[in-house]
């Protein structure tokens, strides 16, 4: 029995006939969708062409494609890409035909096409150079695969457009079977060359981190690769890069908005650092700048991956993900705003689906924690908070000359006196759980429960959509 598995993320245009081809397909039993939050109407779409629907938990096809791992029940899995306009109806068949057969663990197809600019100027060269044994796969970035879900399950998923490259070099890492099956033609839809430079700079750090686990590439290299990356994508030109244009915004504060308490507490408690951490977090005799140093320099020392599982782990606000998709379809643009580590930001933006986020930057040396913060750039704006140089009012007003629209075209969310300067500025204030009475004051509506909430309450000139 076969479970096919399809990763979206507003594919309206071609979900049902993708998963038509999947039910149709002998041996199929199962047809997964993992929406990554769409807003065209592709999760409904599905169901009702009868695919069972999830809700991805990380913003990623990576995320999506593991998370339909989890809720697969067969042994034989097919990843199927949401976006086909034109494929075989024999191409499930084809590729889990090697996984019958005993003959293969993992299998990639081979189609017809020209090959991709990322393929060709990023993978391939990369590839032959590191891992000629692989030079052979034909199409190393497609996403179209079949495996034995005992094998997937032993494998990290990239949560990025590194996965199906990381999915290929781990399964030949650990001794797996790879085929490859010709599956002829098929089309996919464009994608822009800013999306062609964020996958062919995530597909080359995936094959170099592989090619240092492997003893291929010195490893030290590569963390000061990621390090700079992390770095140049502060700059607010660059974080907002996959935002294109916007008419209207919506600003979210990140500790007891958006997630239940407050990230850093959360960290601090799990590695035993919480009397530390108490001595700065709420010590307002010192500049918001000097305390979130001190904060940074509590973290000190403690890997990387701790601070991605706390992240990942941190219990949302109920209506969290509700409400961020609903903004979405309504023509907002979404993003985080807080005074966190946006190593936390940018996982629970994925989580919940929004857009970009805002936050200091934790500097990580071989993935440990040096302790040093550099301070979000967006935060300061020459002639903006008269009150404090660093606010987050500063970013709502360098996001509104950013998109060209004015502040009354915002809405923001918050819950502490860090967040009332955004909210008093903003066309649209909401305070969530206020912790204060200046918070309550500067918005123009509280909320104490469920965050789809704030949905019912826009005014006339937010409730319209684009």
């Amino acid at each position: 029995m076969i479970t096919v598995i399809i990763p979206v993320l507003n594919e309206a245009a071609t979900v049902a006939s993708v998963v038509e081809l999947a039910r149709k397909a002998a041996g199929v039993t199962e047809v997964i969708v993992v929406d990554d939050g769409s807003i065209d109407g592709t999760p409904e779409l599905a169901r009702t062409s009868g695919a069972r629907v999830i809700v991805s938990t990380l913003l990623g096809k990576g995320a999506s494609m593991e998370d339909g791992l989890r809720a697969a029940h067969n042994e034989n899995l097919v990843y199927l890409d949401g976006d086909l306009t034109e494929v075989s109806p024999e191409v499930i068949s084809l590729l889990v035909d090697p996984l019958l057969r005993d003959e293969a663990d993992f299998v990639k197809a081979a189609f017809s096409r020209r090959a991709g600019r990322v393929t060709v100027l990023t993978a391939r060269p990369l590839l032959d150079t590191f891992f000629p044994e692989l030079s052979h796969v034909r199409q190393p970035l497609g996403g179209m695969i079949a495996g034995r879900r005992s094998l997937l399950r032993t494998l990290p998923f990239e949560t990025d457009y590194g996965v199906d490259i990381g999915l290929l070099l781990d399964a030949s890492a650990a001794g797996a079977r790879i085929a490859q099956v010709e599956i002829g033609s098929i089309e996919h839809s464009s994608q822009s060359l800013e999306v062609l430079g964020d996958m062919a700079r995530q597909v080359a750090r995936v094959i170099l981190k592989r090619a240092s686990a492997q003893g291929r590439l010195d490893a030290a290299l590569i963390g000061e690769v990621e390090e700079i990356e992390r770095h140049s994508r502060m700059e607010l030109s660059l974080l907002l890069k996959p935002v294109r244009s916007a008419e209207r915004l919506a600003l979210l504060d990140m500790d007891g908005t958006l997630i239940e308490g407050r990230f850093a507490v959360r960290l601090a408690s799990a590695v035993g650092r919480a009397e530390r951490l108490g001595r700065f977090l709420d010590n307002h005799s010192l500049s918001p700048e000097k305390r979130t140093r001190q904060i940074g320099r509590v973290f000190r020392g403690i890997p990387r991956s701790v601070f991605e599982e706390v992240a990942r782990d941190v219990p949302l606000r109920p209506g969290a993900v509700q409400l961020v998709v609903g903004l979405r379809k309504l023509g907002f643009r979404v993003g985080i705003v807080s005074d966190s580590f946006h190593i936390a930001t940018e996982i629970v933006r994925r989580r919940i689906f929004a857009e970009f986020s805002i936050a200091h930057l934790m500097r990580f040396r071989a993935g440990i924690a040096t302790g040093t913060v550099h301070l979000a750039p967006a935060l300061y704006h020459q002639g903006g908070c008269r009150q404090h140089k660093l606010c987050k009012k500063n970013a709502l007003l360098r996001l509104c000359e950013h998109f060209a629209i004015p502040p009354s075209s915002v809405l923001a969310a918050g819950d502490t006196a860090g967040d009332v300067c955004m909210l008093e500025a903003a066309g649209l204030g909401i305070a969530v759980q206020p912790k204060c009475e200046a918070v309550h004051q500067a918005a123009r509506h509280v909320v104490h429960g469920d965050l789809e909430e704030i949905l019912g309450l826009l005014e006339p000139v937010f409730a319209g959509g684009s």
